[in-house]
């Protein structure tokens, strides 16, 4: 029965995973995978399946079935309580999928190459693994199996095996206990580094963009790496490190400069984050009216000279803004076009966030 349940749980998240994969572009343009978003986890509501169930009647001795009739004969009165309904019926359910499963998934339907860590082996953990066997040991690690063979092949030894009364007593010198050695354990960590503009121009429309976007890329990165830090970085005419819930909400009505930013996320990554040992990954999210031409001939003598050099990628995204939308994608695209680790994409509006996802990682870096 267990081995049957087991088949068919896995059988229904296969079903779950192909709904998905079916709708993902309209997930990731309606935001609905933001939900419910937990630790590990995240609940979407996944439609048209619907979990089997017992329906009772209520138990008097009428209806169909009951009495007496013939083949053929009506059942009721014929006659409905109002018109009938011309919409197909809608069964949503809540289904928890893993982030890892989510990554997986947008993978898969983007096409997207697994990324290989750059310094992936100069970071490395401690870890204890279970190597072999010893004489002796705590009692938390005796290997039962082993100790069991040992003492009743004692026993047959010995004579002492009775088949008539098969009782193994383990002695003290039969006992098997598990060892282990510690193990360095490389890892990949990685850092991202959200920079927004939040000036007057950039809305909550534009936050939303920003906040679905963010998610899947930090849901592929994730997937790729063991460990990610996560910090954030707004800015209108100065900039400021900030935690992930004022990222998304706040809101400012003064101008912009984007170098701002990018030196903010210099002094940040010297500080915390060397090249050596993180993977290194910057966004930056803004309409791209940036406050002048120069400004913006700064941030890519910024990203040529101090970061383009240590980092895995830089991605610039330019949401569009009732506004109107700035001419910073130009200069970077103009100065920086030919960088392989930078890589710009535009989302007007929601739609976008699937070719915008794609274009990032297409390259696997």
């Amino acid at each position: 029965m267990a081995l049957r349940i087991d088949k068919d749980h896995q059988r229904f998240r296969q079903i779950v995973k192909g709904r998905i994969r079916k709708d993902l572009r309209k997930f990731l343009s309606r935001g609905e995978l933001l939900g419910k978003e937990g630790k590990r986890y995240v609940s979407i509501p996944v439609r048209g399946i619907e979990i089997p169930n017992f329906r009772y009647g209520d138990n008097k001795d009428t209806g169909v079935g009951q009495g007496d009739g013939k083949p053929g004969d009506q059942v009721g009165d014929g006659e409905g309580s109002g018109p009938g309904g011309e919409q197909e019926g809608r069964h949503v359910m809540e289904v928890d999928v893993s982030l890892e499963e989510l990554a997986d998934i947008l993978g898969e339907e983007l096409s997207l190459p697994r990324i290989q860590p750059k310094g992936k082996n100069r970071i490395t953990a401690e870890k204890d693994r279970y190597s072999g066997i010893r004489q002796a040991g705590p009692e938390s690690l005796r290997h039962f199996k082993r100790s069991f063979k040992r003492a009743l092949r004692r026993q047959i030894i010995t004579g002492l095996y009775n088949p008539e009364d098969p009782r193994i007593i383990i002695e003290r010198r039969d006992k098997q206990y598990r060892s282990w050695k510690t193990v360095l354990s490389p890892q990949s960590n990685a850092v991202i580094v959200y920079m927004m503009d939040v000036s007057g121009s950039m809305g909550d429309e534009q936050k939303e963009l920003v906040r679905l976007e963010a998610f899947w890329i930090d849901a592929w990165l994730r997937r790729n790496f063991r460990g990610i830090d996560s910090r954030y970085i707004v800015h209108d005419v100065r900039a400021a490190e900030v935690d992930r819930e004022t990222f998304y909400h706040l809101r400012e009505d003064g101008g912009t400069r984007i170098s701002s930013a990018f030196r903010t996320a210099i002094e940040l990554l010297d500080k915390h984050y060397h090249s050596d040992e993180w993977n290194i990954y910057l966004f930056h999210f803004s309409d791209g009216d940036n406050s002048s031409e120069s400004d913006s001939r700064e941030c890519c003598k910024m990203l040529r000279e101090q970061l383009l050099a240590k980092i895995n990628l830089f991605g610039y995204c330019q949401v569009a803004s009732a506004y109107g939308s700035g001419n910073f994608i130009n200069v970077v695209l103009e100065q920086l076009g030919k960088e392989a680790n930078v890589i710009t994409s535009r989302v007007n509006n929601k739609d976008d966030i699937y070719e915008s996802i794609k274009t990032f990682f297409s390259k696997g870096i």
